[in-house]
């Protein structure tokens, strides 16, 4: 038999694997004691460090969007002659997929209905209490959001293919660290990039199973309890594990097209059979809201509510999204290759904004307005369980087992297709940056991640995930932080120039879907076409 070929970079993997081993054997055997300590240290963030991750998400935008506007964007992410190895329909395409599946189809009704009683200032069921829901709701899912994928993603392209240095989260730091990112400082920067995505994924797929389970408790009255969800994230991991195992690449990709579709059939279906007209007189108000609420965040007037509403909404979104942030960011950087500094940040920034608003003021819109005209409780839905409230809102429009059946697919989809490429691109992260590293590493972090997810659910539900999300994304802030400053240091040292070999421009690839994209952006080395 063939012995199993080990591709790690050491000082990544066995100590990112043990701990995070460790943390698994400690929410399994004192799940109790694992709730106390989570929400502890969440506390203790917010209380403390709060501060800093509004102040940094909002400093990232600023940051990108002056890059973006010196003299160095025009500097193309590659060769000087090098161009875009996707046209722009499908580079926006895979750009919005990248990121927020599963999340935005949790809480694109659950969120505003939550402003909407509960409010981080003023009296909640009012008319301004429903003018600050979707304000807030786009607040934590736009501009800062994407602010902070396009940062990282950014630097990791124009250090990979402008600087020729591997396409991995150490290379970023090298105008600071120089040779030092491949020794112990850099296997240190990695590392902190495998735990924010393990725990990143984890938090999705944890917030997937809940809402998986909801779905099917309406439509087959399945019980709606740990052990349910906890079989879920079994059986999608073993489906992921299953596509890494036979290869399906393609299949993956056609599988996460389809996802998009349905998708993009759910959204057209509420819009068009849900309150069309109050859905588009509501467009200008809700985007004045927001409006207001970045003008705050720049004042920090962000910092409105409790500790324990920063800690459940504005502090858990930013910890949430720098979690993320290696796996989307690296996704970014490999299909963003030949374009502009400038076309990168507004492409990246802008494009996936308009679209997750738009599908937060169908969703969020609706269910608002079911609620305030007596159609349905759909705050009491949320009350009772979050993950069901996209499944209320549907249950009231035509169709509605059809279109509520059409709702778990897609999120099942989302999971599966996060897995997998999930796995893969924490396996590089692992392996040193290796483009094609061993199955059996794959598979390995696939079942971490699903390991994870179990734990924290066990260990206190949501509760456990926000705190695991905020836990691993506090690290991962100071990385971002001295990422723009080696990125500021190299573009005024070098001016951008280009210092790597020139590689031939890859060939464009078809449509592409979903976190399939990111499979094979992590195992095709910016080749092929593909969250």
């Amino acid at each position: 038999m063939a012995t199993m070929r080990l591709q790690v970079a050491p000082w990544v993997f066995f100590p990112g694997a043990v701990l995070i081993m460790l943390v698994v054997a400690f929410g399994a055997s004192s799940p109790e004691q694992a709730a106390l300590w989570f929400n502890g240290t969440k506390l203790w963030i917010v209380e403390h460090l709060g501060w800093l991750f509004n102040a940094s998400v909002s400093g990232f935008l600023v940051f990108v969007l002056a890059i973006a506007f010196t003299r160095y964007g025009h500097i193309r992410l590659g060769p000087d002659d090098s161009r875009p190895e996707f046209g722009y329909p499908t580079w926006f395409a895979m750009l919005f997929s990248a990121g927020m599946g599963i999340g935005l189809m949790f809480f694109s009704v659950a969120e505003p209905m939550y402003h909407l009683q509960a409010p981080p200032i003023g009296v909640g069921r009012t008319d301004a209490a429903a003018r600050l829901a979707l304000g807030v709701t786009f607040y934590h899912w736009g501009l800062h959001a994407w602010a902070v994928y396009v940062l990282l993603g950014l630097a990791l392209a124009y250090f990979a293919f402008r600087k020729s240095l591997p396409l991995s989260v150490r290379s970023v730091l090298h105008p600071l660290l120089g040779e030092r990112i491949h020794g112990r400082t850099g296997d240190l920067v990695d590392l902190l990039a495998v735990f924010g995505t393990v725990f990143g994924l984890a938090t999705s797929l944890g917030l997937g199973a809940r809402q998986i389970n909801a779905g099917l408790t309406y439509l087959f009255d399945l019980p709606n309890t740990v052990g349910v969800q906890v079989t879920i994230i079994s059986l999608v991991t073993c489906a992921a594990t299953l596509s890494l195992v036979s290869g399906m690449n393609r299949g993956i990709r056609r599988l996460s097209e389809l996802n998009v579709l349905l998708a993009s059939v759910l959204l057209a279906f509420v819009f068009v059979l849900g309150p069309t007209g109050h859905i588009l007189a509501k467009l200008p108000r809700d985007v004045l809201s927001y409006g207001k609420q970045i003008v705050g965040a720049f004042t920090f007037g962000d910092r409105m509510g409790s500790d324990e509403w920063q800690a459940s909404w504005s502090v858990f979104y930013w910890a949430w999204w720098i979690a993320w942030a290696p796996f989307v960011g690296t996704f970014v950087a490999r299909i963003s290759r030949g374009r502009t500094i400038r076309e990168f940040v507004l492409g990246v920034l802008l494009v996936p904004t308009l679209v997750t608003m738009v599908w937060l003021l169908v969703f969020g819109e609706t269910a608002m307005f079911m609620q305030r005209h007596g159609e349905a409780d759909i705050v009491a839905a949320v009350n009772e369980n979050n993950a069901v409230a996209i499944y209320h809102v549907l249950e009231h429009l035509p169709a509605a087992h059809l279109m509520s059946g059409l709702a778990v697919v897609a999120v099942t989809l989302f999971f599966v297709t996060s897995s997998d490429s999930g796995s893969f691109v924490v396996d590089m992260l692992a392996s040193g940056g290796h483009p094609d590293p061993p199955l059996w590493q794959r598979l390995f972090w696939a079942l971490t991640e699903g390991a994870v997810a179990i734990v924290l659910l066990l260990a206190g539900g949501l509760g456990a995930l926000q705190s695991a999300a905020i836990a691993t994304g506090l690290p991962f802030c100071v990385v971002l932080l001295v990422t723009c400053v080696s990125l500021v240091r190299s573009l005024r040292t070098t001016g951008g120039a280009f210092e790597g070999i020139p590689q031939p421009a890859q060939p464009s690839g078809g449509p592409a879907s979903a976190v399939a994209q990111d499979a094979s952006a992590a195992s095709e080395a910016a080749a092929a076409s593909e969250s």
